[in-house]
């Protein structure tokens, strides 16, 4: 089997996140900060550590690192916990369904409007049609850091320097870029970053990251959390955030998955760049592949179709009869499909990963030299 569906989860998990979740499960099974028996703070002290070293890798402060249940769940924390009634915003045609929808639905309850801004030729947004777009009762820029069905590279540095200025909120959607690039909130200017640690990081899936650099966000959901308990949903970060008990395993993945990015991820990155540009070389000279995704972009997203044939026919041959696993269809983000007019086919993505090898990604070129014929 080859796995080049790495976009959607990493198929690698380092030992060290492998060992790091099995002790959590044998000896930190407690909940923490909910009792003070010695498991249940042992526990606690491992949460706390993890949320230090996330802030200290995207440049947050610590209390402002909440723990969700997923990227999709930090995005919609973020934005229904920002919303704004009578307030507008501007996001891209580059995001993924957990931007759009939560849009959608407060669009639909009367609260905001947006507006979304195109893409330009090379597959990017800039940061002048994102001012071009500002209303004076825009409150938040929403932009997808790497697009999940092209991988184009979004300019958030631009963007941010803008909002900042500007006195709007950046939420950043860092599902693709977190651990492949260097985020800094601070340098970036970025006022919420949402997290997928189970992808870049190559952390376990059941956890993400919502980092608050600047703002306020209101509670998303409501209950228990350890503090405060005859009183309203505290407003105190980040227990105010983190209601119900925390994914302590996928925690203390995550915590030994912050070590191996520190220690190995410039390695890593400079190997899934050379992979990257050898395979989309490679399916560029083939008669009939349609390449969606650009060298300058870096990697580890190529998509393309095969001429003749819809996304998802071709994934399954790919599937069926060559055991590669790619992803087809929309990626569940639908105006990137719109803007390219693939809406009906969708793309064949093939992601890269860090374990994949040159044999393996012979392999699959040759295979679809052989699906072009």
């Amino acid at each position: 089997m080859i796995y080049l569906d790495n976009a959607a989860t990493t198929y690698f998990k380092p030992n060290s996140v492998i060992n790091a979740v099995g002790t959590a499960l044998k000896y930190l099974s407690a909940n923490p900060t909910r009792s003070s028996h010695s498991i249940a703070v042992k526990a606690g002290m491992m949460v706390e550590d993890t949320r230090t070293a996330a802030a200290k890798f995207f440049g947050c402060p610590p209390d402002k690192v909440i723990f969700t249940m997923s990227c999709t769940d930090a995005l919609n924390t973020a934005i229904f916990g920002t919303a704004v009634k009578g307030g507008h915003v501007v996001t891209t045609a580059l995001e993924h369904n957990s931007v759009l929808r939560p849009l959608i639905r407060l669009k639909e309850l009367g609260m905001i409007d947006y507006t979304v801004v195109q893409p330009l030729g090379g597959g990017c947004v800039t940061a002048e049609q994102i001012a071009g777009a500002v209303r004076p009762n825009t409150y938040m820029i929403i932009v997808n850091h790497i697009s999940n069905v092209t991988g184009a590279v979004q300019p958030i540095d631009d963007i941010g320097y803008f909002a900042e200025k500007s006195g709007l909120l950046f939420l950043v959607d860092g599902a693709q870029s977190a651990g492949y690039r260097k985020i800094d909130m601070n340098a970036s200017r970025i006022s919420m970053l949402a997290v997928a640690p189970h992808k870049g990081l190559h952390a376990p899936q059941g956890v993400g990251l919502l980092l608050i650099r600047k703002g306020s966000v209101r509670p998303f959901r409501y209950g228990g959390t350890g503090t405060e308990s005859t009183k309203p949903q505290p407003t105190e970060l980040p227990e105010g955030l983190e209601s119900g008990t925390l994914p302590t395993p996928a925690i203390a993945g995550l915590n030994a998955a912050f070590k191996y990015v520190n220690d190995y991820g410039d390695s890593n990155a400079r190997k899934l760049t050379g992979m990257f540009i050898y395979t989309l070389g490679e399916l560029s000279k083939i008669p009939g592949v349609q390449l969606y995704t650009k060298r300058e972009y870096g990697g580890p997203v190529i998509s393309f179709n095969v001429r003749g044939m819809s996304s998802a026919e071709a994934g399954n041959i790919l599937s069926d009869e060559y055991d590669i696993c790619v992803r087809c269809g929309l990626h569940c983000a639908p105006l990137v499909h719109k803007h390219y007019g693939t809406l009906k086919d969708g793309m064949i993505r093939a992601s890269l990963g860090v374990d994949n090898t040159a044999d393996e990604l012979n392999f699959f070129i040759q295979a679809v030299k052989e699906l072009s014929k």
